[in-house]
């Protein structure tokens, strides 16, 4: 029975209140169904006709009450599931554009919401319109990605004979099942006409009926910045987009989607903004304007969809697929990798784990990533290890994810002396590993006449070392390497160890040596880039079973180690004196004890000491769990944001690094000033012309004509790629303009030189 008072209800069975809730507390009266049918007290319809509802939703309250508890009875957050994503109005446009025979997938883009939506409303469409795909997109509606990512990219753009790379589909080609057909980038819906104002496009997001913004642009000149978009075939080439939509999908209705939450934030690495609270110190709307809003994206936002994104947990997976990606593009430099730990110090006030910090030579609390770069130093993958262990110990994991990285083809991992371990190195080559790494430890020295000079050019350079080749066996000779040491001219010698019999012993040293280049790439992406910067002040919960050397025992061990040195210098003074006792003077041992009796009283005390130390190790475990080291909860810092922005930074400095490679054969002093001419490029101001199919973008001339010249190389190269700006049908093209007449205040100057041909290219 039932009875309802004002706004309270109360259930009653066999005369006695067994419940009772408020009418407008869907939680409670779901709880009073599930407890009604449980309990026994009546059937669910019985149930259903007293509070009049469905069958159907008293049983799916019990699943979920049965799944989740409490929790599970409340509406979950979110788009509720069933509701309509299309307001009702634009229904009639849904079925106009149906009546005119065209798919789902077109009307889709065309309204810039998803398929299933579409599906949801009119049903799946017939077998015959798969076809239409073909007729919907016309020559203009370019889509902003090709439905594959290209391998071939780098040399297409290398040669000015090549044709351009087009992005447009056949009939053919667009008539493919769907679950290709979904790896083309959707242009979103837009209301909006006026560049500088968005407001319909933010109601609608507001609304929920929008997932991302769609960019728009307006002319403009002088517009800051407009340099960076130069790097803009690279990101789409990367395939950052194209992955990252597959894996997060969509991260909810907003006006800042994914697309544009990941392009803002590879911008702004290029642009060294280098956190997201410098976004305070810059214009909005002028960084809006690179991104065809009307205004970028501030602090609390981007922090906001970042969240949106870590709350997948698949930055693991993203940087994985991006690594297979590279290799793809650039196998021929994957032959060596450099593996190496970067340790991120702490200054906060939270309890984590100690690392050492060679920089800093002393162990404090940090954090360690794992890189891992190709031949010619570039990141290919970047870690996060979990605990702070050393490279040893953390190869395993890190050759079992490259492995899955790179395939099957032969690879050496490069790594320094924390790596050393000749088990490990066994391992290795049996799982079809090479190694090359110093060797660690005291090895004896070569005398300086076995060493023989070897020069040889090698990455176009010369170099000449003065090298030792002889085997080397380890493990009780199971193991057996190849020792390659180097003279050094200060006598020094430099012992390398690799299981590498093919090659010439200089192409040996020079690999090794070249592991600097990891360290220059470290000390670059902390200066530039702020890598050791914390994206967030999120703690995780470490894992209070993991066991860590105990500090006890490490502190009796330097205790130990001190005593024996004591011990043996007694032991020595007290030997030399033995040796040079005259017999004539003290023939007995007696008459030597005690005229030497403080010293000997010394030796016993240093005796008593030492295996005191001794049996007081033997009685404390070796390791300990993190939990029993301190009262206060041991933390570690949250990885999942910092790993996205890693990657973020990591895609930046290859787009950097790609650029370089084509300023090299068109800039002499590409390898002393080439980033820096790259800075200055994307810093570079610029003028925005839209036309219908295009986006033209004519950047300033440089500080010097020389630099122009070659930007007007680099821009002829990158309008090959026929790049569409990502979410629009716009294909970006780069110019820029002439550098300005030299004038009459410098006489003597030739004036051709003023208005030379920006067709010739840099010396």
């Amino acid at each position: 029975m039932l009875q309802t008072e004002e706004d309270q209800r109360v259930i009653v069975v066999g005369g006695l209140p067994v419940y009772h809730y408020c009418a407008a507390d869907a939680v409670a009266e779901a709880y009073a169904m599930v407890m009604l049918v449980e309990s026994g007290f009546a059937q669910q319809t019985e149930v259903a006709r007293a509070l009049g509802k469905s069958d159907r939703t008293v049983r799916r309250h019990q699943e979920r009450y049965r799944q989740a508890g409490m929790e599970g009875l409340g509406r979950p957050e979110g788009w509720r599931s069933g509701r309509r994503r299309i307001a009702g109005k634009r229904l009639r446009v849904i079925e106009k554009l149906k009546s005119q025979g065209l798919s789902n997938r077109v009307i889709a883009q065309r309204l810039g919401v998803s398929e299933m939506a579409i599906r949801k409303l009119v049903g799946p469409s017939k077998c015959e319109e798969v076809g239409q795909l073909a007729l919907g997109l016309t020559p203009s509606a370019t889509p902003s990605e090709p439905p594959t990512i290209q391998t071939s990219f780098a040399s297409d753009i290398r040669s000015c004979d090549d044709p351009p790379a087009s992005t447009t589909y056949s009939a053919q080609e667009s008539a493919v099942p769907e679950e290709h057909a979904e790896e083309d980038e959707p242009v979103p819906m837009s209301l909006d006409h006026d560049a500088s104002d968005r407001t319909f496009d933010r109601q609608l997001a507001y609304l929920g009926l929008l997932d991302d913004a769609a960019p728009i642009f307006r002319d403009g000149s002088q517009v800051s910045g407009v340099g960076v978009l130069l790097a803009l075939p690279y990101l789409v080439h990367s395939g950052l987009l194209q992955i990252a939509r597959k894996l997060y999908g969509k991260i909810g209705p907003a006006f800042y989607g994914l697309r544009t939450t990941l392009l803002t934030l590879f911008l702004m690495a290029l642009l060294r903004i280098q956190r997201p609270e410098q976004l305070k110190e810059r214009d909005p709307a002028a960084l809006g304007r690179l991104l065809g809003l009307d205004r970028a994206p501030e602090v609390k936002t981007l922090r906001r969809q970042l969240s949106r994104v870590a709350a997948h947990h698949r930055a693991e997976q993203l940087g994985a697929e991006l690594a297979r990606v590279r290799v793809a593009q650039r196998g021929e430099l994957m032959g060596f990798l450099y593996v190496d730990g970067h340790v991120r110090a702490y200054h906060g006030q939270r309890t984590i784990s100690k690392a050492y910090v060679a920089r800093r030579h002393l162990a404090m609390p940090a954090t360690t990533d794992y890189w891992i770069n190709d031949r010619a130093g570039d990141p290919l993958l970047v870690i996060t290890a979990d605990i702070n262990a050393s490279l040893a110990k953390a190869l395993p994991n890190l050759l079992g994810q490259v492995r899955a990285t790179i395939g099957d083809r032969r690879v050496t991992i490069v790594f320094d002396r924390g790596g050393w371990s000749p088990k490990l190195f066994r391992s290795m080559i049996k799982d079809g590993f090479d190694i090359l790494t110093y060797r660690k430890g005291k090895g004896r020295l070569i005398h300086q006449r076995r060493f023989v000079r070897r020069r040889a050019k090698l990455d176009g350079r010369w170099v000449t070392y003065d090298l030792n080749d002889q085997p080397a066996r380890f493990l009780k000779g199971k193991l057996r390497l190849r020792q390659i040491t180097r003279l050094c001219e200060d006598g020094h010698q430099s012992q390398i160890m690799t299981s590498r019999w093919d090659l010439s012993d200089i192409e040996v040293a020079y690999r090794m040596f070249e592991r600097w280049r990891q360290e220059n790439f470290f000390k670059y992406m902390r200066e530039e880039f702020l890598l050791d910067a914390l994206v967030d002040y999120h703690i995780e919960p470490e894992y209070p079973t993991r066991t860590i050397p105990n500090p006890e025992r490490r502190a009796l061990d330097k205790q130990i180690r001190a005593a024996r040195t004591e011990l043996s210098e007694i032991e020595r003074q007290y030997g030399a004196a033995a040796a040079d006792n005259s017999e004539q003077h003290r023939p007995t041992m007696r008459g030597f004890k005690i005229a030497y009796g403080k010293l000997g009283k010394q030796l016993r005390t240093a005796r008593q000491r030492l295996n005191q130390l001794i049996d007081k190790r033997r009685n404390i475990p070796s390791r300990v769990e993190i939990k029993d080291l301190s009262e206060r909860a041991l933390v570690k810092l949250a990885t999942e944001r910092k790993h996205l922005t890693d990657i973020i930074k990591m895609l930046a400095y290859q787009a950097e690094s790609d650029l370089l490679n084509l300023l090299r054969p068109r800039y002499q002093r590409a390898e002393q000033e080439g980033r820096t001419l790259l800075h200055e490029l994307f810093a570079l101001a610029g003028d925005i012309k839209v036309t219908d199919s295009e986006l033209q973008i004519t950047l300033a001339p440089l500080s010097s004509p020389h630099r122009t010249r070659v930007v007007h190389s680099l821009c002829e190269l990158l309008d090959q790629t026929a790049t569409v700006f990502p979410g629009s049908r716009l294909r970006v093209r780069f110019a820029v303009r002439p550098p300005p007449s030299i004038s009459l205040a410098f006489p003597g100057t030739p004036p051709h030189r003023g208005t030379a041909s920006l067709e010739a290219q840099a010396p």
